[in-house]
């Protein structure tokens, strides 16, 4: 029996599912602004069901994605950002390659040295891969964290050599400004977990939709990556 569809149960056609998720994760609007287009397009559903839509396949894009994701370099720039979540200040880590490539994104209540922590674990565990450098600012916790965890990378420490993740961040508040709130981490981690894929299925780091148009690779690399869930 083959293994049943993740879109199974759902009233829409996937086509439209993955059309409002793309959507969503590629350019700066809302999910009122979501629902309007499919409005246009002859498609009525609500803004609800937009953001149900991609808090559920998000992360089933991204997962069968993953198999085709290039591996990252062997530089790391590790930053914290801070973002709100239901009135409330929240942290969120993240890593990038010397490439543009968007290692990994946690949302965290806390920046300490457990947060760091549980960030790194986290990363090194799902790419089972280590870096050679970790380039961080003077954050205290970051030496203790790393000398336990990655013991081998040189730990660089120095001004403006952190400026690629810095300038990132802006992309990453620029995307978040059209949103109405978010209302837990939980969601709020979907969503900028989603909007790191996005980032970096446009930046080419996923080997889909190679020999498409650069203008339709997106969402021809959306369009595979559905039938693959």
């Amino acid at each position: 029996m083959p293994p049943k569809s993740a879109f199974a149960g759902f009233r829409f056609p996937p086509e439209v599912i993955v059309v409002a998720v793309r959507w969503y994760l590629r350019y700066g609007l809302s999910y009122r602004d979501v629902e309007e287009l499919l409005v246009e397009r002859g498609v009525e559903v609500d803004h609800v069901t937009v953001f149900r839509w991609v808090q559920r396949f998000t992360p089933l894009l991204a997962d069968a994605a993953r198999f085709c994701r290039h591996s990252p370099g062997n530089r790391w720039h590790v930053d914290e950002t801070y973002i709100r979540v239901n009135g409330v200040w929240r942290y969120v880590y993240r890593a990038l390659d010397q490439y543009g490539q968007v290692i990994d994104v946690l949302v965290s209540a806390r920046r300490d040295a457990g947060a760091a922590q549980r960030f790194f674990r986290r990363t090194l565990l799902t790419l089972k891969v280590t870096p050679d450098e970790v380039v961080t600012d003077a954050a205290a916790v970051y030496p203790g964290v790393l000398d336990e965890l990655i013991p081998q990378a040189w730990h660089h420490v120095e001004r403006y050599a952190n400026n690629p993740i810095e300038a990132d961040h802006s992309r990453l508040k620029q995307r978040l400004r059209p949103m109405r709130g978010l209302r837990t981490d939980n969601t709020a981690q979907v969503i900028l977990a989603g909007h790191a894929f996005m980032q970096d299925l446009r930046r080419g780091h996923y080997e889909l939709a190679v020999d498409a148009p650069p203008a339709l690779r997106v969402a021809v690399a959306f369009a595979e990556l559905a039938q693959a869930i």
